[in-house]
């Protein structure tokens, strides 16, 4: 296959696979910039809202407004830089990764129905060796 095919395709079902996981969110949920800072704090542990920013490829004061919001509901925290007093470090709170948790746990079970009620062994199979690749795939872009 071409590569701008295999591009294209990639997009194509990437894209409708994330929509159609975030048609199933609840109003008070996190949205999307919301649940990619909260993720990346949790995953990435603490940091300053200008590294977020440069990280998700957003403006600083984007970053900000986001951060806020989510500091408002207490899914995150923030503390004086104990190198630099000037710098704030911004954390997931423990109610912030619980409701990454509820989130993504919900997001599994919608995928499992699927892939149970509709995959062969074979096709299961190809698509366990196809995560690593779109993981690295994402990771390079």
């Amino acid at each position: 296959m071409d590569v701008d095919d295999l591009a294209s395709a990639l997009q194509d079902s990437v894209s409708l696979l994330a929509r159609r996981l975030r048609q199933a969110a609840t109003p008070g949920e996190l949205t999307l910039p919301e649940r990619s800072a909260l993720s990346r704090l949790d995953r990435g542990g603490p940091s300053t809202s200008a590294e977020l920013a440069r990280a998700e490829q957003i403006t600083p004061q984007a970053m900000a407004t986001t951060l806020g919001g989510l500091e408002q509901r207490g899914l995150v925290e923030r503390r004086n830089d104990p190198h630099d007093g000037r710098r704030i470090i911004m954390s997931a709170s423990e109610s912030g990764r619980e409701m990454l948790r509820r989130k993504r746990a919900a997001h599994a079970r919608q995928l499992a129905a699927a892939l149970g009620s509709g995959f062969s062994e074979e096709e299961l199979a190809a698509l366990a060796l196809a995560v690593p690749l779109i993981e690295r795939l994402a990771q390079g872009i």
